[in-house]
């Protein structure tokens, strides 16, 4: 395993963008980073804190996740707020988020702020339509995490870390969700950050245990990943036949706090693309 980049506080939302690079967020120091193919790290959006999720969008830029959901251009210009906060009904922000082929973007709410101490309430799952319209699929989410589609489209994954449990539910044609149901279960760390791979094993980034957890479709355990750091946030797929797998980390459990860092396995199985968002921005 290879690292790749290293600094950060807590490295988040990876996602392979072709022709640019990996896109990651650093939630505690903030900003949106990029790292080329030639290995240099560039700082795409800088400042914003927060940002659990990112996935591209049709129209030249980035979905963020955060205090809110929000479209940023690579060519500049005024943010667009796709979905806000709500905190007298229970939303604080938002964390994870992934996208469904028709370009539909499902995003976990946070009940209570993430690093706050006291009771944790628990938040729901959203689904942004293509009209820019939200409505609520799913709901009693701990801590959402990371999500992901198989490769027909008709499961979807996701993470509940306070849980450390892997969901799934059945996709219905209109974006909609069917009852939630256990698809995995941890006992060495939270589950976070995942991706599916087009063979449709689940590969969840296992925080506080310094692996990725690789899981059949049937829910039995493939393989573990060993991490060389405990806090393993978040993985996904990229390269130019999706065979690299990144990796990333935040710093808690070693010495330091600016030791999130990306990693790099080559693994041989080609993950999944991750489809562009096609959401309306007014």
């Amino acid at each position: 395993m290879e690292r790749l980049a290293c600094g950060y506080g807590l490295v988040e939302g990876p996602v392979w963008v072709p022709g640019r690079g990996l896109m990651f967020s650093d939630v505690l120091g903030g900003g949106v980073h990029c790292l080329s193919a030639d290995g240099a790290v560039t700082t795409v959006f800088p400042h914003r804190r927060g940002i659990g999720g990112i996935a591209l969008h049709a129209d030249n830029g980035l979905v963020v996740g955060g205090r809110n959901i929000a479209f940023k251009s690579f060519d500049g210009g005024d943010t667009v707020v796709l979905l806000d906060r709500d905190p007298e009904h229970g939303t604080v922000g938002f964390n994870d988020l992934t996208t469904d082929e028709a370009g539909r973007i499902y995003v976990g709410s946070l009940g209570s702020p993430v690093f706050e101490e006291g009771e944790q309430l628990p938040g729901n799952l959203h689904v942004i339509d293509l009209d820019g319209s939200a409505r609520i699929v799913a709901e009693d989410l701990l801590l959402t995490n990371g999500l992901g589609f198989s490769p027909d489209g008709k499961t979807l994954y996701h993470s509940d870390s306070r849980r450390q449990t892997v969901h799934r539910y059945d996709v219905l044609e209109n974006g909609d969700l069917g009852p939630k149901r256990t698809f995995a279960t941890l006992d060495d760390g939270a589950s976070d950050g995942l991706a599916v791979s087009a063979d449709g094993a689940v590969w969840v980034a296992v925080a506080g245990g310094g692996c990725v957890a690789v899981f059949e479709p049937d829910g039995s355990l493939r393989r573990r990943i060993a991490v060389p750091m405990p806090m393993c946030t978040s993985v996904c797929f990229g390269g130019d036949d999706l065979t690299d797998l990144y990796i990333v980390t935040g710093s808690d459990g070693v010495e330091g706090d600016r030791e999130g860092s990306v990693f790099l396995e080559r693994v041989g199985v080609a993950g999944l693309r991750v489809p562009v968002a096609h959401v309306a921005l007014a």
